[in-house]
């Protein structure tokens, strides 16, 4: 087998990472255009960006599971041609339901590539330079879902909303050329039956909770969707934990959490995750419907914090290889809590105080990000990658799932019943809603602060579990 350039593998999963985070954050300022043409509710509204990121966190550890079978390289390309194929499609539809449905047929592509990207890297890598190769890589990661605001609002208000899906179609092309051109055909692992109905009822479980969740959001706790979702949810969560106890070759390796650090590390990552992205997402609307910014104005009005969280996590990753990692992830996820400190009391004061808080979790967020994932990833043997890789990112996922369900939630839950869809109207306020609505931004950044302080207090515990 020829020699394989990990740097080469690292720009291949780089881009194709970074264009499948760009699809769904350029919704974050370009979903006030898309439901104006559309004329949805908020609870669609809602899903436009849930479905994508519900059916994509189901499927992960699936995907994971499939390429240590079958290969990585087959399973990452064939992602691409799915997902490319449905952006295509996206922009043609002609209501918002099919617009929603196509998110998911997105979101099975999307799975296929976040599953593998890291267990690529770490199988081109040595050991004592795996941590470089993921600072770049979740460098591009955890820039690419700030970046999205920027290219989404430009593309909703200069080309229209169908861009915003369409642009994901000649990158992708030549996303999916260069990796078929690049990527190592790496030997597949031990054939292991997999168990789908474990990813059905993971599905179910997370799918009831997130319906309820954005049911209350929209039609508040009364709202018809509220009792299916926790039916569902009810139901579905221990059946999937019996599941896993009994499966053979269970779609979770529980025995994996028997390690400490293991299970420390990926909670803080979940609770991260939660806040980072809860943030990054109320900003790009409140920059809309607080200040008065059209769309393309909000999209640059973050750009500081993306170039900041691009510097910032490759740094994150040199440093974590001569300070222990666990003890840099604490640092970052410190920096992270102070900046939404910084955004909860500056709601009011104006464009300058927010992007400055905005910057230090995002600074904070990237740095964690690369030492967090460098210290689970290091020591896993190769033939176990896909499968730690991909729980570490369905419990990921987990965070942007419910840190979208739950800031829009909050934000909206100041707001009358009825006036809930004006979360998502942009600058096109009546009077009396703003303050209501900065009522509600202020709840949600609340939970958001709480969040990253619980992630701090878990890096915390993991890194005191470090010493002798």
């Amino acid at each position: 087998m020829p020699e394989v350039n990990p740097w080469r593998v690292v720009s291949v999963v780089s881009l194709g990472t970074v264009l499948l985070v760009l699809n769904t954050t350029t919704l974050n300022v370009a979903l006030p255009v898309v439901v104006a043409h559309f004329d949805a509710g908020a609870f669609a509204a809602s899903w436009l960006v849930l479905a994508f990121i519900l059916v994509e966190t189901s499927l992960l550890i699936v995907f994971g599971r499939l390429a240590d079978v079958v290969g990585r390289r087959g399973t990452y390309l064939l992602g691409f041609a799915v997902f490319t194929t449905a952006s295509l499609l996206a922009g043609l539809a002609p209501s918002v339901e099919t617009l929603i449905a196509l998110r998911v047929v997105q979101a099975v592509g999307g799975a296929m590539i976040l599953a593998n990207g890291t267990a690529i890297i770490a199988h081109a890598f040595p050991p004592e330079r795996l941590s470089q190769g993921l600072g770049v890589y979740l460098g591009a990661l955890a820039t690419a879902p700030l970046l999205g605001p920027s290219l989404g609002g430009y593309l909703a208000q200069t080309l229209g909303w169908r861009w915003v899906f369409w642009f994901n179609v000649p990158v992708g092309i030549i996303a999916l050329t260069w990796a078929a051109l690049s990527l190592p055909r790496v030997p597949p692992g031990p054939r292991e039956p997999i168990d789908l109905l474990g990813a059905g009822l993971l599905l179910g479980w997370m799918g009831g909770l997130v319906l309820a969740v954005s049911e209350i959001g929209s039609s508040g706790w009364s709202g018809p969707l509220v009792p299916a979702g926790a039916a569902a949810f009810a139901v579905t969560l221990p059946l999937f934990a019996l599941r896993q106890l009994r499966a053979a070759h269970p779609l979770v390796d529980l025995d994996l959490f028997d390690d400490r650090r293991f299970t420390l590390g990926n909670l803080a990552a979940f609770a991260n995750t939660l806040s980072r992205v809860g943030t990054v997402l109320l900003l790009a609307l409140f920059f809309q419907s607080g200040l008065g910014m059209t769309p393309a104005q909000a999209g640059l009005a973050v750009l500081p914090g993306p170039i900041a969280g691009l510097v910032a996590a490759p740094l994150g990753g040199q440093l974590a290889r001569y300070v222990q990692p666990r003890t840099v992830a604490f640092m970052g996820s410190a920096i992270a809590s102070c900046g939404l400190l910084v955004v909860l009391l500056s709601l009011e004061a104006g464009y300058a105080p927010l992007i400055v808080g905005l910057t230090m979790v995002t600074v904070g967020g990237g740095v964690f990000y690369t030492a967090n994932t460098a210290a689970i990833m290091l020591g896993v043997p190769k033939v176990r990658l896909g499968v730690v890789n991909g729980m570490r990112l369905t419990l990921n996922q987990l965070g942007i799932v419910f840190g979208t369900a739950v800031s829009l939630t909050v934000a909206a839950s100041a707001l009358a019943v009825t006036d809930r869809h004006l979360l998502y109207a942009g600058a096109h306020l009546p009077d009396g809603a703003l303050d209501s609505l900065l009522t509600g931004y202020h709840r949600a950044f609340a939970v958001l602060l709480a969040a990253s302080l619980t992630a701090t207090a878990l890096s915390l515990t993991n890194r005191l579990a470090e010493r002798p």
